[in-house]
């Protein structure tokens, strides 16, 4: 997966295990295994750690305790990953004590939640009060369905993409590519837009450095015969 990573122009990747009822999150074993795959792959691509944070009751109590445990990079910024299944009615209280404590929620793939699909008043309210949003590369190849592509399209239109990752689990189906992706938004919204979502933004949480926000809604870019006719 790094070697696919780095051939596709990817220059810094963050491991992100899952926190939640079944798989605990141990920062000490992390670093081990990622010092692991820094050697076998001779630095290839710079690993950084993270995780897939849950808001479960235990996760969300030891995070407010232990504020950079689970950021990536231990610096600020939070991978938040929703279930499928329930948006708890305490999220707007969960997400105002991560940031209470400096925390910042990066809500991951909302385009691929079908509860979040019907719920963008909520993602634009998040938005506003500080958390950002990131977006999976494949979903705008339909990777996982037209209403996912709809999605992060409508997202992307409105200013509501902060960053844009790949969530890669192997090397066939969900790889770690963001080539595609990355021309799909240079061509329908600029070149600057892409490098903001690809690699300033993404950049940025690595170092805990401020992320850029735009909450205008966009454009897709004009192309020159759309001018005539």
């Amino acid at each position: 997966m790094l070697r696919l990573a780095a051939e596709n122009g990817t220059s810094d990747i963050v491991a992100s295990p899952h926190s939640n009822h079944q798989f605990k999150f141990d920062p000490e074993i992390i670093a081990e295994k990622v010092e692991e795959l820094r050697q076998a792959s001779g630095g290839i691509v710079r690993i950084h750690t993270g995780c897939d944070f849950h808001l479960s009751f235990d996760n969300i109590q030891d995070s407010l305790q232990h504020p950079s445990k689970y950021a990536i990079n231990h610096k600020n910024y939070v991978l938040v990953e929703f279930s499928d299944l329930l948006i708890p009615k305490t999220t707007d209280e969960v997400f105002y004590q991560m940031q209470s404590v400096g925390m910042i929620p990066i809500i991951t793939h909302p385009e691929r939640n079908m509860l979040l699909q019907r719920r963008l008043e909520n993602l634009e309210t998040w938005c506003e009060s500080g958390c950002l949003l990131q977006v999976t590369a494949q979903s705008f190849s339909g990777r996982f369905g037209k209403h996912a592509k709809a999605f992060a399209d409508l997202l992307l239109q409105k200013g509501l993409v902060h960053i844009v990752a790949s969530d890669a689990h192997d090397t066939q189906h969900r790889p770690p590519s963001l080539k595609e992706a990355y021309e799909y938004v240079a061509k329908e919204y600029g070149v600057a837009r892409a490098e903001l979502l690809f690699v300033k933004n993404p950049g940025a949480t690595l170092t805990g450095a401020a992320v850029e926000k735009e909450l205008e809604e966009l454009a897709p870019v004009k192309k020159w015969y759309q001018f005539w006719g």
